[in-house]
């Protein structure tokens, strides 16, 4: 099960992905699901993944999108509905991969600093109405889902997310930013960064030679 979840676009970086369990075995035949979860209701990503998606050989029933004709509260609970139908006998749905993007800010899906939804741990899908960031209407997965993954990783790239990957790699702050909240309970973590995210970190990581 493949998650796009809080970020726009799917890059494949160079170097070896971490391993991922292979979907499991339901009545005899694999039935592997893709969803999709963008954080943001209307945007321009949203239909270049979807036309993506659209190349390859994965059946529309399986592919899980937000209705984003929806008022934000409905559409969030369409969202928790069809991912409860999906992962059918778990309270918290468990994704093989969910790759992250994080914000400057340290945000991470729709999860904000000091946000009242970092404390949420009922719902797997919840609305926002009042993002800190454009658009205020979203739709988030919580971090009850999140750290319920198999395997977590966050892409970033560019200068100007160096700042804060040294707080959430390295610092330990009273106050976490909400990307550094994201620490899966039996799953792996990993990182994905260029040099320019890279450049302020201090503690040991492996370099790939770009292609």
């Amino acid at each position: 099960m493949l998650a796009p979840a809080g970020t726009t676009m799917i890059s494949i970086h160079p170097g070896e992905p971490p391993s991922c369990p292979a979907p499991q075995e339901q009545q005899g035949s694999l039935l592997p699901l893709n969803l999709l979860c963008p954080e943001r209701r209307h945007h321009p990503g949203l239909r270049i993944l979807t036309h993506l998606l659209s190349r390859l050989p994965i059946p529309e029933s399986q592919v899980i999108t937000i209705n984003p004709e929806l008022p934000v509260e409905e559409a969030a609970e369409d969202y928790a509905k069809k991912l409860r139908q999906a992962f059918q006998g778990d309270s918290i749905p468990v994704f093989d991969l969910l790759i992250l993007g994080v914000g400057p800010d340290g945000h991470t899906c729709s999860l904000f600093p000091d946000h009242p939804l970092l404390q949420e741990r009922e719902k797997i899908v919840a609305p926002i109405s009042d993002s800190p960031k454009p658009p205020p209407q979203r739709v988030t997965l919580t971090l009850p889902v999140l750290n319920a993954a198999r395997t977590v990783i966050f892409v970033a790239t560019g200068e100007g997310k160096a700042t804060v990957l040294k707080r959430i790699l390295e610092d330990q702050e009273e106050n976490p930013v909400p990307a550094a909240l994201v620490q899966p309970h039996t799953g792996k973590l990993c990182w994905f960064l260029d040099e320019a995210a890279a450049r302020l970190l201090t503690v040991p990581f492996e370099k790939h030679s770009t292609l």
